[in-house]
């Protein structure tokens, strides 16, 4: 039997409005652009067939267009925040975490082999240029095929047992992409935060590629921008995901007006976008958000100062209390939202290093139980975050479909009775006059933990890690490097444990890529080395030498070769079986709380949410473009 999906992007129907209905929805901020001509009135803004967001059967209030949303950044890339939290999306995730189609009409999902994309009749970009197939075809044949704009290659999750899909246009509304294999992983990363990019303006970029332009007028305009060469200047042009570009068309519901650098970026209202409420009223209702940058360190503090309409990232759970307390001074709310990490903090003894007595012990199981049983989790959670965390080891949080209390409690419970024999077990019986075990080339058992330091937390925690570790014989020394180099010092086997976060996506579904589990990539600290060999396709790197590291590897190959739910099911619980058993990331808590603050008058923000990059994207899933701002016009 052919398994065969059609999701469908609307959520409702909207009957055709009249001229004069069509003005009495119009946001008042686009008035003065409709009535001198710039733009057209909103019946033709639209496409045919809008997507229509039912926010009463949602359990929130239908609003109305207008205000500015301050919000504070802590530099200029961070202006990617408008895109995630925007959550435009070929397909995306619903409050549910299930797939619906979103920019698209409607798609069509064949055995996760073949799929048909149907674009909405008359949608178009920002700058009122339709959406078309050749908007797609220019993304497949002008930059993914393209070997100097993409030299690198197709990503993975365009591949299938390594192999690509075929790209066909069917008609200039409908586009499919077919593998010979499944790609269960496709449709998810469109939805993902840092989403595949499938479709471009493709009106607007080709000025900028040399298959469409002419030599002369290129090499002007890579003159006229400074940049090296004519890749160069179709990248800068053409990014979506940090829009770095004013001119570019977007499909989001806001767009950058801003050229950087700046202190300050100001995202207009797109008054093309797709979405609609049940009354025909378009969406987004707020018109502006200003993003000012500020030094993260004062981040909190302006928060709390009344300096942000609506702010998650650059707060923490620490500033919660300071945070409360301005409540009674200025017109803000804050709430506490569950972080969908697997573990707010991981510990990665890294069995890729490069010390041939270390790296034995640490692919030693009995080793890293003993590391993880030696930890009071209850007093971490206690001292760090009021006891309002979950205790647990790095494995899926209870809001996932997936969860199992066993893979939660396995060698989390606090036991150094069981560590110390662990490590006897391993051979390090002999300690120091100090108490400190002795390896066997005589060396100290002495760990250097090392922080990218961007967290007061991380070294809070490793002081408490520290006393636990001394009194099974284990003495822990902290280092702090940066974020740039750790992937590349831990390649290198410069790094024996990482602190870190535990899986971005705790609460997944059978749906969701396992790869977190494995050694699929040369940024799991744990297993660098083996990730980079899997992400190269063997040309770098080495394969895992651990029967269970190269089995969690096999079975996220299988689940990429899967077809069916139960089947995926399957799949991912033998592999978070296996991840927890053998404690290949040292968990502590997870469902800590993450403070949303927000102005006393924005509508339809959730009271309680799930806060993570992925899957929700930040506020993404809970659609900040139905928000708005009460007492506005």
């Amino acid at each position: 039997m052919v398994n065969r999906r059609t999701v469908l992007g609307c959520l409702g129907s909207l009957p055709l409005a009249s001229a004069a209905r069509s003005a009495s929805l119009e946001a008042p901020f686009l008035e003065p652009h409709i009535a001198s001509g710039e733009l057209p009135p909103l019946a033709q803004r639209l496409p045919k067939v809008p997507r229509v967001v039912n926010l009463a059967a949602m359990g929130r209030q239908p609003g109305s267009h207008g205000g500015d949303m301050r919000v504070l950044i802590a530099g200029q890339k961070d202006i990617r925040l408008m895109t995630i939290n925007g959550y435009a999306r070929l397909v995306g995730f619903n409050e549910k975490l299930e797939l619906q189609a979103d920019i698209l009409e409607r798609f069509d999902n064949v055995e996760d082999r073949v799929f048909t994309f149907r674009i909405r009749e008359g949608h178009r970009w920002s700058d009122g240029s339709l959406l078309t197939a050749d908007d797609f075809r220019y993304a497949w044949d002008d930059m993914l095929m393209d070997t100097d704009v993409s030299p690198r290659g197709l990503s993975p999750d365009m591949l299938s047992d390594g192999k690509p899909p075929v790209f066909e246009v069917l008609d200039a509304l409908t586009v499919r992409y077919s593998w010979e294999h499944p790609n269960p992983d496709f449709l998810p990363r469109l939805a993902a935060a840092q989403p595949l990019y499938l479709v471009f303006p493709a009106a607007y970029l080709r000025q900028f590629h040399k298959k469409h332009q002419s030599e002369d007028k290129l090499a002007a305009l890579v003159e006229e921008f400074r940049v090296k060469n004519w890749v160069a200047l179709h990248t800068r042009m053409s990014r979506q995901y940090r829009p770095e570009n004013p001119d570019l068309p977007t499909l989001d519901p806001w767009r950058n007006t801003t050229n950087p650098p700046a202190e300050q970026f100001v995202f207009e209202r797109n008054p093309y976008f797709h979405r609609v409420d049940e009354r025909g009223r378009q969406l987004p209702y707020i018109d502006r958000f200003i993003l000012n940058v500020s030094s993260s360190a004062i981040i909190p503090a302006k928060t709390g100062a009344g300096d942000s309409d609506l702010q998650a990232t650059g707060i923490d759970f620490n500033d919660y209390a300071f945070l409360k307390d301005a409540e009674t001074r200025h017109p803000i709310k804050v709430s506490l939202w569950k972080k969908t990490q697997a573990s707010r903090i991981a510990l990665l003894p890294n069995l890729n290093f490069k010390d041939d007595t270390w790296r034995g012990l640490f692919r030693d199981v009995r080793f890293r139980r003993a590391l993880s049983v030696a930890i009071n989790r209850h007093e971490v959670n206690m001292a760090m975050f009021f006891g309002l965390g979950t205790e647990s080891g790095d494995t899926l949080m209870p809001e996932s479909p997936l969860y199992r209390r066993e893979f939660a409690e396995a060698w989390s419970r606090y036991d150094p009775a069981l560590a110390n024999a662990l490590l006897d077990e391993v051979g390090l019986t002999e300690r120091g006059s100090d108490g400190i075990r002795l390896l066997p080339d005589g060396g100290r058992a002495e760990i250097i933990v090392e922080t990218a330091g961007e967290s007061t937390l991380e070294t809070d925690v490793l002081e408490l890690i520290e006393d636990y570790w001394h009194k099974i014989g284990i003495k822990l020394f902290i280092r702090t490097s940066q974020r740039d180099v750790f992937r590349s010092r831990a390649i290198g086997g410069e790094i024996m444990v990482a602190i870190w976060s535990g899986m971005d996506n705790g609460v997944a579904t059978a749906a969701m890529n396992p790869g977190q589990l494995a050694p699929t990539s040369d940024d799991r600290l744990q297993w660098p080395v083996w990730g980079l060999h899997n992400q190269s396709n063997g040309q770098a790197g080495s394969p895992p030498d651990i029967v269970e590291a190269a089995e969690l590897l096999d079975l996220y190959k299988a689940w990429r070769r899967s077809t069916e739910t139960a089947q995926r099911t399957e799949i991912w619980t033998k592999m978070l079986s296996i991840y927890a058993d053998q404690v290949f990331s040292i968990g502590l808590i997870n469902g800590t709380l993450q403070p949303i603050v927000r102005t006393a008058r924005l509508v339809n923000l959730p009271e309680n949410g799930l806060f993570g990059f992925e899957p929700t994207c930040y506020f993404g899933v809970y659609m900040p473009d139905t928000f708005w701002l009460r007492g506005e016009a």
